[in-house]
């Protein structure tokens, strides 16, 4: 048992230090005052709303509110997986998502190893802006360029089809090439701004590691091999695991504007169908089972693709 002057040290030590951090605190306030304005916003508009999920288990209904209606248990993630549309939603997802990250993982990477190697600096920058300004089109008008160039009433690629003597082709009404239309058309979008990931994590690599390798006889692809992937690894990885992450995410927007009733087949994805139960149907409780179970997969396939990353290399996000 420690003595009577020992815990009155002990007692006095760590009164001086809660002192000495509440001087630092007094003295650096208003840094935390910035902090905290940031922290209080993040909690209302991002943790307070997380009440909510629980009308997942609850039939919810609004003249009782969140708390007042019953408790029902998993009863709605019972009837989502006995549901008819189970099977086919998920796999549309997948598939989907599965589509899109095995081609814009890699692309974006292939880009800025390609850009990196340019040499003349008007061209280089030129052909940077011509790829990323696409990332700045909204949705809503991606979606009206694919109508015009794919429609099969007056589309451009339609009417050139037929002007030599072909037979159009219904695009957008095609239940098998409508994920081709949504992932590389994401890809024209999105592939340019990635690369810009890439090129800034390449400019930081040091020049005469360059110069070394080019002194002792290396090709340029030897340094692509050797120097340039290998120091951009880390920005890969982390790049890849939040993409696996949302993997179960598939865009809604977008979908739901490409979405009509002869490519329902394989364009009814999480995320629509979430939206027709929950405020279409006003299957609010489903809805929510629904989103949540998403969501808790997401999270799964990001936890797992983080310890794969641990245990492979040195990089993940936590």
């Amino acid at each position: 048992m420690p003595n009577t002057t020992e815990v009155k040290v002990e007692q006095s030590d760590k009164r001086k230090e809660r002192a000495k951090r509440w001087h630092y605190v007094k003295r650096h306030k208003s840094l935390y005052l910035m902090i905290l304005i940031p922290i209080i916003f993040v909690i209302i508009w991002n943790y307070w709303p997380m009440y909510g999920v629980i009308i997942a288990f609850k039939d919810y209904s609004p003249a009782y509110g969140i708390w007042g209606s019953p408790w029902v248990g998993f009863k709605h993630f019972t009837r989502f997986f006995q549901s008819y549309f189970f099977g086919n939603v998920i796999w549309n997802t997948l598939r989907i998502s599965i589509y899109s990250l095995i081609v814009s993982v890699p692309l974006p990477i292939i880009l800025a190893l390609m850009f990196n190697e340019i040499r003349v600096k008007w061209l280089k920058s030129t052909i940077q802006t011509i790829t990323y300004i696409p990332n700045f089109i909204s949705v809503v008008i991606i979606v009206g360029m694919i109508n015009f160039f794919f429609g099969s009433q007056n589309g451009v690629i339609n009417n050139l089809v037929e002007m030599f003597g072909g037979k159009s082709i219904d695009f957008l009404g095609s239940s098998g090439i409508f994920p081709h239309m949504y992932v590389w058309s994401g890809i024209w979008q999105g592939v340019g701004w990635g690369t810009l990931i890439y090129t800034a994590a390449m400019s930081g690599i040091p020049q005469d590691q360059y110069e070394a390798a080019y002194l002792e006889g290396a090709s340029r692809f030897q340094c692509i091999k050797n120097i340039t992937i290998p120091a951009i690894m880390p920005t890969i990885v982390i790049s890849a695991i939040l993409a696996t992450g949302g993997i179960m995410a598939v865009g809604f927007d977008k979908t739901f504007l490409m979405q009509n009733a002869s490519n329902l087949s394989t364009s009814e994805v999480l995320s629509t169908y979430t939206y027709k139960m929950g405020l279409v149907n006003g299957e609010y409780s489903f809805s929510a089972a629904v989103g949540l179970f998403s969501n808790l997969i997401n999270f799964i396939f990001l936890w797992v693709v983080n310890k794969f990353a641990q245990h492979v290399g040195d990089t993940s996000l936590w």
